[in-house]
C-alpha cells in the first residue's frame, strides 16, 4: 500500500500581483506522473487546496481537471480542508466527487464515522485505514464555558482536539479488527491534520492560525498512528523528531524566504514491515525561477541583465 502525502497547494494564489496559475498547472501535471510512476494507491492533500475561501474560477478548474485526470491512475484521492479553504466551496462538489473515487473532508462537523475511511490497495483489499482530520474549528469540537480564563480555554481546547483524534483512532482500530483475520498482516492506520504543531519551523508565507486560543498542538496529543500527514507549515519537516509525523510542505515557494527550501512530496510505503513504513521524499522541480537580488541600483540592473533566471 503506497500513500503520497502533499499539502498547501494554495491554488489561486497571486504573488506580488503575479498569478501562479502556470506553476500550479505544471505541478499538478508532474504530480499525476509521480502517482503513476510510483503506483500510488492513495493521494492525501492535507489542507489548503485553495489560497482563499473564494478562489478564482481558473483555480477551481485546475482542481477539478486534476481529479478527472487522476481517474486513469487507479488512485484514491483524499482532500482535507485547511484554514484557507471554504467549507462550503469544498463541499459543493463533494457529492459528485464521491463517484470519482475521491473523499472530501472539509470540516470536523458531522458524523465522526465519515472521517474514518478505508483505503483499498491495488488488489481491492483494505490496505490502510485513514483518520481524516482537516483544520479543526473550535465550534466543531468544544462549547465554551462562562468564567474560563485563557489558560483554562487553551487546556480545554487542546484536550478536545486530542479527544477528537482519540475517538477517530479508536473507530479505526475497531474497523481494523473487523477487517483483519488472524493470517492477515496488520492493517496500518494513518491520521491527518492541518494545524501548527509545537516546535516547528515556519516561513513568512504561513499565516498564523490560532485554533481558539491554542497557539500550537503538542505532538504527544496525536494518536499512535503508523503515519501522520500534516499540512499548514510550508517547510517540509518532521515533528518532534519523529519520522512518521511530517509536514510535506507546499509544492511551490509561497514567499522569498522559502527559496532555499527544497520542495517535496512524501511517499509512504506500507509493505508489512513491523518496523513501520518506508518513508521517502520526492523532490518537486522548480517550475518558475525566483531570485532575490540585493545591492545598489547599478548592481541590481547589472544582475537583471546578466542573470539567466530572470
Amino acid at each position: 500500500m503506497k500513500i503520497l502525502h502533499t499539502s498547501d497547494w494554495h491554488l489561486g494564489q497571486s504573488f506580488f500581483t503575479k498569478s501562479r496559475k502556470n506553476e500550479h498547472a505544471a505541478f499538478l501535471k508532474w504530480l499525476l506522473n509521480e502517482v503513476e510512476t510510483h503506483s500510488v494507491d492513495a493521494l492525501i492533500v492535507a489542507g489548503d487546496v485553495f489560497d482563499t475561501g473564494t478562489p478564482p474560477s481558473y483555480a477551481r478548474e485546475l482542481y477539478h481537471e486534476f481529479i478527472g485526470a487522476l481517474q486513469t491512475k487507479k488512485c484514491t484521492l483524499i482532500v482535507l480542508g485547511g484554514n484557507h479553504d471554504s467549507v462550503s466551496v469544498l463541499n459543493e462538489s463533494k457529492a459528485l466527487l464521491r463517484y470519482l473515487n475521491s473523499h472530501v473532508i472539509a470540516s470536523t462537523f458531522g458524523d465522526a464515522d465519515d472521517q474514518v475511511i478505508t483505503l483499498e490497495d491495488s488488489q481491492g483489499n483494505c490496505g490502510a485505514i485513514l483518520c481524516a482530520v482537516p483544520f479543526i474549528r473550535p465550534r466543531d469540537v468544544i462549547i465554551s464555558s462562562a468564567g474560563q480564563d485563557a489558560v483554562e480555554k487553551r487546556q480545554a481546547l487542546g484536550d478536545a482536539i486530542k479527544q477528537h483524534y482519540a475517538t477517530l483512532f479508536q473507530k479505526a482500530v475497531s474497523l481494523r479488527e473487523a477487517s483483519s483475520s488472524a493470517s492477515d498482516k496488520l492493517i496500518p492506520i494513518i491520521a491527518t491534520g492541518h494545524l501548527t504543531a509545537l516546535g516547528v519551523s515556519q516561513s513568512e508565507s504561513v499565516r498564523d492560525i490560532y485554533i481558539g486560543t491554542l497557539e500550537g498542538f503538542d505532538a504527544s496529543g496525536f494518536p499512535p498512528a503508523d503515519y501522520i500527514a500534516l499540512g499548514h507549515i510550508h517547510r517540509p519537516q518532521k515533528v518532534a523528531g519523529k519520522a512518521h509525523i511530517r509536514y510535506s510542505g507546499s509544492p511551490i515557494p509561497l514567499s522569498f524566504d522559502e527559496l532555499n527550501t527544497q520542495k517535496q512530496v512524501v511517499l509512504v510505503d506500507f509493505d508489512g514491515d513491523e518496523n513501520g513504513p518506508e518513508i521517502t521524499t520526492i523532490s518537486v522541480p522548480r517550475f518558475q525561477a525566483m531570485q532575490v537580488i540585493k545591492g545598489d541600483l547599478a548592481t541590481i540592473e547589472q544582475k537583471m541583465t546578466t542573470s539567466d533566471d530572470i
